[in-house]
């Protein structure tokens, strides 16, 4: 049988709730597959301890890990230096060094490996991130060279969103939503359900205005909407709108569309949460490795709690044992 490419996992945020759901996700289900997981030992043994679970590790340091020697039986952990006071802190920008190790050394094993999945756990983008990222997506898209290329997908399994512009103040979308920019993250999206789910995605397109009309000089619609939509049926997508996001997601219009493609962040992802809750993932397109993301945040009320829903992650790693390498 074919070895399968490892699954590798950087955790994030020291200080929040992701250890505790990773270590309820792996008591329930396993990936088909080695894990690699970056993150510090002293932090892992000691949340592992406090919150009362027991996993069989093989620890590496930074600079000797070798994919070569990780087992599928026990989860393979690079060790990143994190000096803590207890397991569970507040979360503050103490730790944004860390997560930079932690991505700068998971990349560079990505890169190395030609590693197909990455999942992160959860960060806060006031911390970590600089003004300069909108969000983590774009975050890893730069250091992977692929600004631009990055398409959020937020997957539910019958029902996938997408957002044109993602963490952006609603008062500066108009100007980033372009028609190539529609394009380029539909054809991305068409791309991975056909090669990846062996399914012909349908499409539904939102529009940016209320009931997709202005009295404005400027008509997003007909500006920018509808010569993308007329452009990728040419190229045999199965596509329709611009169509009212006031009432795209009610039942009988759900049933016809696999993928809604909506203008700005919020009106995409409400929706979506609001039906399927932790019940779906985010998922990068568009990078050299399928970038997956459990769809909640660093939580930090419920840190050490142990009272975390692990639905989204174990919902991630579901998804990821569908595929056969």
């Amino acid at each position: 049988m074919k070895k399968k490419s490892p699954l590798l996992i950087i955790g994030g945020e020291p200080n929040s709730i992701f250890l505790e759901i990773f270590f309820k996700t792996i008591k329930k289900i396993h990936p088909k597959r080695p894990i690699i997981l970056i993150v510090s030992k002293k932090l892992l043994i000691a949340q592992m301890k406090k919150l009362k679970y027991n996993f069989k590790f093989n620890f590496y340091k930074k600079n000797n890990f070798n994919i070569k020697k990780i087992s599928i039986k026990k989860i393979n952990v690079v060790d990143i230096d994190f000096r803590f006071k207890k397991p569970f802190d507040k979360i503050s920008k103490k730790s944004k060094k860390y997560i930079e190790e932690c991505f700068s050394i998971g990349l560079n094993i990505l890169r190395k490996n030609n590693i197909k999945f990455l999942i992160n756990g959860p960060i806060s983008k006031i911390h970590f991130l600089d003004k300069k990222y909108k969000g983590v997506t774009e975050y890893i898209a730069k250091k992977v060279n692929k600004k631009g290329d990055e398409t959020m997908l937020i997957y539910a399994g019958e029902l996938s969103v997408c957002p044109i512009t993602t963490h952006d103040a609603l008062r500066t979308i108009f100007k980033k939503i372009t028609k190539e920019k529609i394009i380029k993250k539909v054809l991305t999206i068409d791309k991975f359900y056909k090669g990846f789910l062996n399914k012909k995605p349908s499409f539904a397109v939102t529009g940016v205005n209320p009931h997709c009309e202005t009295k404005q000089k400027i008509n997003e619609e007909k500006k920018i909407i509808v010569p993308a939509i007329n452009f990728l049926k040419k190229k045999k997508i199965k596509i329709e709108g611009p169509l009212p996001s006031d009432t795209i997601f009610l039942k009988q219009n759900l049933s016809k569309y696999n993928v809604i493609i909506g203008m700005y962040h919020d009106q995409v992802l409400t929706p979506i949460k609001t039906i399927y809750g932790f019940n779906a993932i985010n998922i990068t397109l568009g990078l050299p490795f399928i970038r997956i993301s459990p769809d909640h945040g660093p939580n930090e009320k419920m840190i050490g709690k142990n009272l975390s829903n692990p639905l989204s992650l174990i919902k991630t790693f579901n998804f990821i044992n569908k595929f056969e390498n």
